[in-house]
């Protein structure tokens, strides 16, 4: 499995756990969702650092190279930038409570993985997209039942532990002299 894509996803997913744990969480449950978060991502750093390591020592068997920096991975990259920010704006503008842009963030996450999925050739990251969508989409019905408090567990704390425990998962099954590719 690319390497690269899990060190991203695991710290991104850390950050969301980090940025969005809180109230209405007990503080015991915060503390141990950040250090479960920081401990996630440093583990998949780690298995990235020695999955480099073999391939620069020649431990690795050589791979073919994939070039996953394609257009299609850009323009995705490009437009959730602008949905992100932009987005954020438009919600400030027209009166949404600031809890809300964390349903916001999960919703364009999610769905930035369809064109790179398609650029890729890669099905797998229908999943992310699935899960990390219907979590923002969660945020923003959870917003306007009343429940503001929850959006950032639901959308931010709960994307978070899913793309730890996805990178982890697949950083350990993937793990070996294949791992690294380009990209």
């Amino acid at each position: 499995m690319h390497m690269n894509g899990m060190l991203v996803g695991a710290v991104f997913g850390a950050v969301f756990v980090v940025v969005n744990a809180g109230e209405p969480l007990d503080p015991a449950v915060v503390t141990i969702l950040r250090i479960a978060a920081i401990a996630g991502a440093a583990s998949v750093l780690a298995m990235w650092l020695l999955a480099v390591r073999q391939a620069r020592t020649g431990a690795a068997p050589p791979q073919p190279r994939r070039t996953l920096l394609t257009k299609g991975y850009w323009w995705a990259v490009i437009a959730e930038v602008i949905l992100l920010f932009g987005g954020i704006r438009v919600l400030g503008a027209v009166g949404v409570p600031t809890e809300v842009n964390v349903a916001w963030v999960a919703l364009v996450v999610g769905l930035h993985f369809v064109p790179i999925a398609i650029s890729w050739k890669e099905p797998r990251l229908y999943l992310p997209t699935v899960v990390l969508s219907l979590l923002g989409v969660a945020g923003f019905v959870m917003a306007a039942l009343g429940a503001l408090a929850w959006v950032p567990v639901v959308s931010g704390v709960l994307p978070g532990v899913f793309m730890l425990a996805a990178t982890v998962g697949v950083s350990v099954r993937g793990f070996g002299p294949t791992a690294v590719t380009s990209g």
